[in-house]
């Protein structure tokens, strides 16, 4: 049986999720999309990331614009 976690607590190891930033990454085929400073909770032990559901929908955004562009590459910040 596995122990309920807090909103702030990891669920993997049990560490403390912080507020950060992160970089998302995403290889679309044609492309490459890296989008820098990209608001997630962080867990302090394992390393663990999650982005939040309207940071996701955004991101999402972003990565559809830049296939569009027809970019090879494309780094960009949040």
């Amino acid at each position: 049986m596995k122990l309920a976690t807090l909103p702030d607590q990891c669920p993997l190891c049990g560490g403390t999720k912080k507020q950060g930033k992160t970089t998302f990454t995403t290889d679309f085929g044609e492309g490459l999309v890296v989008i820098r400073d990209v608001p997630a909770s962080l867990c302090s032990m394992c390393g663990n990331e999650w982005i939040p559901d309207d940071v996701a929908a955004r991101l999402e955004n972003m990565v559809q614009e830049a296939r569009q562009k027809h970019h090879y590459v494309e780094i960009t910040r949040f």
